[in-house]
């Protein structure tokens, strides 16, 4: 079957259904016709899912041409918040909590937000860390500039038991 033979064939679900049939020959024309290069690879599996999912993704789009940008959108947010490369947010305080600090006797006071970032002086910032530099006007980290954890760790005991 020829790629313009298998165009002809009457709905989406036939096209996917016939793709293991055909054979690799013709499945690399088909790969060439729906993405316009050669194909990457002799694995016919392979060829078979991404072709099925090219197909469906051509012809959906005629239907609703914002279906993929929509799901664009929604696969980079949860690629985004599943993004196991960040830091997990463990001493992060929950939403609401306010959290408060005395710094050259003025009191300073920071909100944690909903979307996960604090509040000072009418302003969004994403980390503690930026509001103790805006306070202190050095380097400090934010968690322990508002007492969330200790400033440093505690050191261990030297050999012979003595600090």
């Amino acid at each position: 079957m020829n790629p313009l033979e298998f165009k002809k064939t009457p709905s989406i679900t036939a096209q996917v259904a016939a793709l293991p049939n055909l054979s690799l020959q013709e499945l690399r024309a088909l790969w060439r016709e729906l993405f316009d290069k050669e194909a990457p690879t002799h694995v016919k599996t392979y060829l078979v899912r991404r072709i099925a999912y090219r197909i469906q993704e051509v012809e959906f789009r005629k239907l609703n041409p914002e279906l993929l940008d929509n799901n664009r959108r929604r696969i980079s947010a949860l690629a985004e918040a599943t993004d196991q490369s960040r830091k997990p947010s463990v001493n992060r305080p929950p939403a609401g909590t306010v959290l408060t600090r005395e710094f050259r006797e003025v009191e300073y006071r920071v909100v944690v937000t909903v979307d996960g970032q604090f509040e000072f002086q009418g302003r969004l910032y994403p980390s503690l860390s930026m509001i103790a530099r805006e306070i202190t006007g050095t380097r400090w980290s934010g968690p322990s500039f508002f007492g969330l954890k200790s400033a440093s760790k505690p050191k261990g005991v030297c050999k012979g038991g003595k600090r």
